[in-house]
Parts: C-alpha cells; structure tokens; sequence
C-alpha cells in the first residue's frame, strides 16, 4: 500500500529555514521537498511548457516512484479549449519525457466555462491522447455537481478513456467567514466546489484546501480520512494535496494526513524521513 501527498508547490519562501534548509540552491529545494512529501502539484506547467533540460533536473532530483501531477498548459485547455492544439501537445509531452513514471497524471483541469455540452470535445481530445500516460480531469462547471445526468455523462467519459475526475474540495474554506488576509484573497480565487469521493479509476487524485488555522484544515479533511483508507483497503493508489491559503505550513499537514491515514493502516508505508534542517553536530 502506497499513500502518495503533497502540495501545491515544492518551494515557498515561508517554508525555507523550517521545513527545507536555508539557504539552498533553487536547483536543490525539490530534493529537499521530495524528503517531505513524496507527490507534487505541477501547476508552473499551466503557464508555460518547461524546458527538457529543466525537466531532466527535476528527476535527477527525485526518485522513481515520486509524483508528478501535471497540469496541461493553457492554451491547450483554456486558449483552444481541447481543439486544434496537437502541436502544444507534442511540445508538451515531450519536454516532460525525461521524468518516466515520475510524471503520475496529466491533468486536464478545464475552465468553469467548459459546460456539460462540451463533453464531446473532451471525449474527441481523451480518445486522440497517447496511452503511455495516465490522464485526470478537473471540471469547474456547476452543472457536473448539481445535475445527475451531467455528472454520470462525465463520469461514462473519464471511464471509458480510463481517466479520473479529480475533485477540488474547498467546502471547509467557505464554510465560515476568512479570518486571514491569505483566506479573504482565496474566497476571491478560489472556485466553490462540493466535496466529491467517488473514484472511477485504481489512481484517485484529490485535491483539498484548507484555513490557514492547521486544527480546522485537520477537522475538514476527516472524511478523506476514511475515504482514502477505504480506497487503499480496495487496492487502490491515492495521490491527496493539501493546500491552505498561504500554504505556510502545508508540508506537515500534509504528512499529518498521512499519518492519520497510516494510524488506521498499520501497513502503509511510512514517509521519507525529511532532510535536516539544521546541521548535524557532535554537541
């Protein structure tokens, strides 16, 4: 059994000196990252396709069963809308070879314009995708929430191109007032998405934001507790974010998470033990 987490993003200032070593080379912080937590979001691939040599640091600073949920550049998914953009599809899918099975989901995450009757065109682009890669599907639109029909049309979509639909749980953040000026800026950002457990795939991917209080993150992700322990008892292979609006401190949630998991899971396999922070001395 493998639980995979991980956040948003593998470097923030706040985190330097506290969980990753300060100071350290950019091209080290993922090394340092990938002691913490052993999956990441790929959301810097949005804006722009990286370099392949940039991709090649990015594995030989992680191993092979680390993950990497990347996410679809935007005039693929937003700009072309899933037409007519087979040459950013081959730039992108090859600047991300060198990462082999490092590179765990591409993610698809579509614009809240993207409505139940664009599902032809999301059927067209899964079924015209290379099978070599694993592919996940964030919609925004609130028809896929609060319409049945809608949503069981995605999910007979996502199943047969064996995709998955990530959800992107934000009810604990709108569930009372901000109280933080990083949570007053997410309410502004942020979509207001239902909580969705239903996995159709052996691979679920949740994505799940917090407050920027850790008690109330932990309160709000209890039933992904059982959902993620119930997912590992089928033999299935989870990969769970965790964001808070500031991210501050989202590397220990996310290993709290895990450990929360591994409380009811004896059997799953632990986390790396992250790099020190501080030198090792004799005294």
């Amino acid at each position: 059994m493998r639980l995979h987490v991980g956040c948003a993003m593998w470097t923030n200032t706040s985190w330097q000196g506290r969980f990753i070593p300060h100071p350290l080379p950019q091209k080290e912080r993922l090394h340092a990252y990938a002691s913490l937590c052993n999956a990441v979001e790929g959301n810097t691939t949005f804006y722009a396709t990286p370099a392949r040599n940039t991709v090649e640091l990015w594995a030989q600073q992680t191993d092979p069963d680390f993950r990497f949920v990347l996410k679809l550049p935007k005039p693929i998914t937003h700009e072309r809308r899933l037409n007519g953009a087979e040459e950013e599809l081959r730039a992108f899918l090859d600047a991300i070879e060198p990462l082999g099975p490092r590179a765990h989901a591409l993610w698809i995450q579509l614009p809240g314009s993207f409505s139940p009757g664009d599902l032809g065109v999301l059927a067209a682009f899964l079924n015209r995708l290379p099978r070599s890669h694993r592919y996940a599907v964030e919609v925004r639109h609130r028809a896929f929430f609060e319409d049945e029909r809608s949503a069981r049309l995605l999910e007979q979509v996502l199943s047969g191109a064996g995709a998955e639909w990530v959800p992107f749980d934000t009810v604990v953040l709108f569930q009372t007032p901000p109280t933080t000026d990083a949570e007053r800026e997410s309410w502004t950002k942020k979509p207001r998405m239902p909580r969705r457990t239903t996995a159709l795939t052996g691979n679920p991917i949740v994505r799940y934001i917090g407050r920027d209080d850790a008690e109330r993150t932990a309160e709000g992700w209890r039933p992904w507790v059982d959902t993620v322990v119930a997912w590992l008892r089928e033999g299935r292979s989870p990969t769970f974010f965790l964001h808070t609006p500031d991210n501050a401190d989202a590397p220990a949630l996310a290993r709290r998470f895990h450990d929360e998991v591994r409380s009811h899971l004896p059997a799953l396999a632990p986390l790396p033990e992250p790099v020190p922070v501080e030198p090792l001395t004799l005294f």
